[in-house]
């Protein structure tokens, strides 16, 4: 991954999904033990942190908590802290995590309620999801200064509506994030920001029900695209917005097409009628990586070809076959 982001010239955060408990793991997951865990993220740390010209950071990760003891958490917690870093956790994203946590950390709630017990929430941890969070827990999060990653197309399709509008009216930094399987592997950010909105009219009708069209409006959203999901990575100083002593980090846009015209307020046309094929031109760090939609950095018909020889090379690897379905041609 490291190598991809560098090649291609863009920018990322990585972390490792890191798991020291649980039920159902493969075998060679199952016997890691947590200092295991956190060697394995300090040697990724000191491999690859502030490489890429500086274009990369390697933060710790945990899966989940019903994959992560308390061990795990605290001895994350305090490393990061250490190596001033950040963290990256899947929080609260279904019922039965609060369930379990209830039933084995013996606490009123869920997960948010247990990790503030044991302080682990902090101002470098992202929460991805967080949806079933009670009031109480929001203050938890925000009280914390803990950024929130939502996840609108997984919401959608299987998580349920996180109170967004709440989060963000307790001072929560909430930015936009893509998760990946769950969402269909079809969903940029460009397709989260218009979700985004839906799905909070969506919980106001399930909730309330009313539908307020000012729930979430148009700017809210492109902030939570833009300079909150810097401020989520925790590089805010540098990235998220076009101005004097930052990176030049930033997209061209072409508006003049069937799917955003016509434009009578810029920021609604970019939440709500902005499409990939829209975006012509990207830049990071003061590069150019794709220019008039053709990428400068990688030969991408090679990639892709490398990428499709791949796939099947793991079916074959894991033993499955996928019957056709459908005549091709």
């Amino acid at each position: 991954m490291a190598r991809a982001v560098e090649e291609l010239g863009m920018r990322a955060c990585l972390t490792e999904s890191i798991i020291d408990s649980g039920e159902g793991l493969p075998a060679a997951w199952a016997s890691r033990t947590t200092e295991e865990c956190i060697q394995s993220q300090k040697d990724l740390y000191k491999k690859h942190h502030n490489t890429a010209g500086g274009r990369i950071k390697v933060w710790f990760g945990i899966r989940q908590i019903m994959n992560a003891t308390d061990d795990l958490l605290l001895k994350t917690r305090d490393t990061a802290k250490e190596l001033e870093t950040g963290i990256h956790m899947h929080v609260a994203e279904i019922p039965y995590e609060n369930q379990h946590v209830v039933a084995t950390r013996e606490v009123d709630h869920g997960t948010v309620t247990h990790l503030k017990n044991i302080d682990f929430l902090q101002k470098n941890l992202l929460a991805v999801h967080t949806v079933w969070v009670n009031k109480d827990e929001v203050d938890f999060l925000s009280d914390a200064g803990v950024k929130v990653s939502h996840c609108p197309a997984a919401a959608m399709r299987m998580l349920g509506f996180a109170p967004i509008k709440e989060m963000l009216n307790a001072g929560i930094c909430v930015s936009l994030g893509t998760d990946g399987a769950p969402s269909n592997n079809r969903m940029s950010i460009v397709d989260e920001m218009y979700l985004a909105s839906l799905i909070n009219k969506g919980r106001e009708v399930f909730t309330k029900g009313t539908t307020d069209p000012t729930a979430l409006p148009a700017e809210t959203i492109l902030r939570m695209a833009t300079i909150n999901g810097a401020k989520s990575v925790l590089w805010d100083k540098e990235i998220g917005s076009l101005e004097v002593g930052k990176k030049a980090d930033m997209i061209v846009i072409n508006g003049s097409s069937w799917s955003m015209m016509p434009i009578h307020d810029c920021i609604s046309s970019l939440v709500y009628s902005l499409r990939t094929e829209n975006i012509v031109s990207l830049m990071c760090n003061g590069r150019w990586i794709m220019k008039d939609r053709k990428i400068l950095t990688v030969d991408e018909p090679e990639v892709m070809a490398a990428a499709k020889h791949a796939s099947s090379e793991l079916l074959r690897r894991a033993g499955i076959h996928i019957p056709a379905r459908m005549s091709v041609m």
